[in-house]
């Protein structure tokens, strides 16, 4: 009954003289008799469930007894309130005098009702997890475990998942510097894990076009100094004096990259960091470079800044399909095959940056920024992709050929392009267009191929 109940009648009994509560209860169910006809009696409503259990609880003190009883019902409010003034008729308990007063009907749902907010209220409070996480916060944790998931194993020492096939290699320290350069879509690097340069780095030197990519302290030079006597580098670069490859962002990573020199030209001297163009923003200029060839074959400067996709050597053409994997190997695979110990006669001819290389480092590594670039290839500016629209509209008219946007290419900033002047937009996703203005070529990040220039 309790379950069905709706109502709870309550009631206080007083008795001139001592009673029990067989002795109210039987009160209450003869006195009320035949009072409200059969529909009402309560001894059918308590057959039919209509009424529960009464519950009465008395004391008796002084020769006067006190108490209060509780009735439940499913009847509804007008039955429930005439049933509760019948109990007012009772004028005996047992042998003695008595009152029987209601004192108040609850209602049993509203109760529940109270009860639900009240624990809504709470677990509002403490069932929700507050934290709400913005889309960069999103995006950032998306991207960490992509990078956590992409790093592997190379002969037991932490590597990015290309290091296996790729004709060109980066050696960093740390298990920390390869996750950096996956963060940035470097998916070539090795760790040496330490000063003790492990021989399965030292063996793969001499298969690998290889860069060391070293901290700028102390430490960076050790490794360097020992890697110089164990293994076969081709390139040498440093992070800015004093901090480490870990600690750069996006753009201080591939200017330290872009900024490489080859190892000859470092090899012998006392503080190899000293003799590297710095990347830091400093004026430290660059060593001179020969153009001779050594005795082992030539190797020259990459001259190329856009750090061109490394591609497979038994492959006609680099795949667009999973990003740029070696991106930020200094050395492309076009220009340098793996080490056989064969005396190379090739010569490695300069290459110019084209759009595909530009479009690698602006979108395919989620940079979420934009470039212009002007009719020769050459950057006019660059800023936050969110402000794409702005650039565009301060920029010189008809000065901007070729936009790189890491975003989605709406229909307004289509428009925006076209009136600027802009010859080519390649974003990261296209969306649905009304109108294509004829004098601007659109494309998807994946519609164009390496070869564009």
């Amino acid at each position: 009954m309790e379950d069905t109940s709706k109502y709870l009648i309550r009631a206080n009994v007083t008795a001139d003289g001592v009673v029990e509560r067989s002795d109210v209860v039987g009160a209450i169910f003869g006195q009320t008799e035949g009072l409200l006809g059969d529909e009402l009696d309560l001894r059918e409503l308590r057959q039919s469930g209509k009424v529960g259990h009464i519950d009465v609880e008395i004391t008796s003190t002084r020769g006067t007894s006190q108490g209060h009883l509780t009735i439940a019902t499913s009847l509804d409010k007008v039955e429930t309130a005439t049933l509760a003034a019948s109990l007012e008729t009772i004028t005996r308990v047992g042998p003695c005098r008595a009152n029987l007063e209601v004192g108040d009907i609850e209602d049993v749902r509203a109760a529940k009702r109270k009860d639900v907010v009240e624990r809504a209220k709470e677990l509002l409070r403490t069932g929700f997890d507050d934290s709400v996480m913005s889309s960069d916060e999103i995006l950032e944790e998306v991207r960490e475990y992509v990078r956590v998931a992409d790093i592997t194993e190379f002969e037991g020492l932490p590597a990015g998942p290309r290091v296996g096939d790729s004709d060109a290699i980066i050696v960093v320290e740390g298990r920390s510097d390869v996750l950096t350069m996956l963060k940035y879509g470097v998916k070539n690097a090795i760790a040496v894990e330490g000063t003790n340069v492990p021989d399965a780095v030292a063996e793969l030197t001499h298969h690998r076009t290889v860069t060391v990519f070293l901290d700028g302290d102390r430490g960076g030079d050790l490794i360097f100094e020992e890697l110089s006597q164990v293994g076969d580098i081709d390139y040498v670069t440093f992070a800015p004096a004093g901090t480490s490859v870990e600690d750069l962002d996006h753009t201080q990573l591939f200017t330290a990259l872009r900024n490489k020199v080859p190892f000859e030209s470092v090899s012998g001297a006392n503080e190899p960091r000293d003799a590297i163009a710095a990347t830091d923003g400093s004026q430290t200029p660059a060593p001179p470079v020969s153009t001779e060839s050594p005795a082992d074959g030539p190797v020259q400067p990459d001259s190329s800044p856009g750090l061109g996709a490394d591609s497979d050597s038994d492959s006609d053409s680099p795949s667009l399909e999973g990003g740029v994997d070696d991106s930020s190997t200094v050395d492309s695979g076009t220009e340098s095959a793996p080490k056989s110990g064969a005396t190379s006669t090739d010569s490695r001819e300069p290459q110019s940056r084209t759009v595909y290389d530009h479009a690698t480092e602006v979108i395919r590594n989620g940079t979420e920024r934009v470039r212009f670039l002007d009719a020769d290839g050459e950057i006019l500016e660059e800023g936050e992709a969110s402000d794409a629209q702005a650039l565009l509209e301060a920029a010189e008219p008809d000065s901007v050929s070729t936009m790189l946007f890491d975003g989605l290419v709406s229909q307004q900033l289509l428009d925006v392009a076209a009136d600027a002047g802009v010859d080519r937009l390649v974003g990261r996703l296209l969306g649905q267009f009304t109108k294509r203005p004829t004098s601007v070529r659109v494309y998807a990040i994946d519609d164009i191929a390496e070869s564009a220039p």
